[in-house]
């Protein structure tokens, strides 16, 4: 039953977190390029990489820290399921190129940052 407080205590931290972020960046129209969104989810994947990268140098992290904060905070902060009802829109607006630079964006920049965090954790 703790694991599940803990995750739901650092998904809303998470959760405020985002929200936070959308109220201060401006709303874009229905067919903008979807910044917020991108941030928060480049943001998540440098997290979750510095996290994990140190798991294996930090016990509170492997268990109590993990729960909290990649499972916790990261789940709630990143917002992929938006990603995927923004990439919906622009197709459905007809913007095949936005969405698809859209996609490689996030994925592959997520990629690279969360390999980053990763990385400079092990320093």
């Amino acid at each position: 039953m703790r694991a599940f407080f803990l995750v739901a205590f650092g998904g809303a931290i998470g959760s405020a977190l985002r929200y936070a972020l959308s109220l201060a960046l401006p709303k874009p129209h229905p067919n903008a390029f979807p910044w917020a969104t991108l941030l928060v989810n480049l943001a998540g994947c440098f997290l979750i990489g510095l996290l994990a990268g140190g798991l294996s140098r930090n016990a509170w992290l492997q268990s109590t820290g993990w729960l909290l904060l990649a499972t916790g905070v990261c789940g709630g902060l990143t917002t992929f399921s938006t990603f995927a009802l923004e990439n919906v829109q622009l197709l459905r607006g007809h913007l095949l190129w936005m969405s698809l630079v859209y996609l490689s964006v996030s994925v592959a920049a997520g990629f690279l940052l969360c390999a980053l965090g990763y990385g400079l954790s092990r320093f």
